[in-house]
């Protein structure tokens, strides 16, 4: 199990969201997106693919990363956390809310191949907007 302070080896953390989960009290939870080791589709990618070909190698990974769920959902409500989503997108991966434990005891496991933090994303301000307010 991680202890604080202590490097992550398996390198599915980042730093910055390490310290961040550091800063946390034990029952506190956060929201992250877990990203599965799903199937490769086994398609190069080197031409453009037809709609046919990108639904079915979604399907593909979609299938794969839904054989890690139970086990997700095993070690989440272990850590008092939830899914946030009933199944993974077509990336292969679920969002989820627990504690900072449960970020780490996902993070050992195979079935997981990263954690990102779930952060907000703002529209970035127009150039005239900028120049607008920096005259104000």
């Amino acid at each position: 199990m991680y202890k604080k302070n202590e490097p992550r080896k398996n390198g599915k953390i980042s730093s910055e969201f390490a310290a961040r989960l550091d800063s946390l009290a034990p029952q506190q939870k956060i929201c992250a997106i877990v990203l599965l080791n799903a199937k490769n589709t086994g398609k190069s990618t080197r031409y453009r693919q037809s709609r046919a070909e990108r639904q079915a190698a979604i399907k593909v990974i979609r299938k794969s990363a839904e054989q890690a769920l139970d086990y997700i959902d095993g070690v989440i409500e272990r850590f008092g956390g939830q899914r946030l989503a009933e199944s993974p997108d077509a990336l292969g991966s679920i969002p989820v809310e627990t504690t900072a434990a449960g970020i780490n005891a996902l993070a050992e496991s195979e079935k997981v191949r990263a954690i990102l933090e779930d952060q907000a994303i703002y529209p970035l301000l127009s150039n005239s907007l900028t120049k607008q307010t920096s005259m104000v």
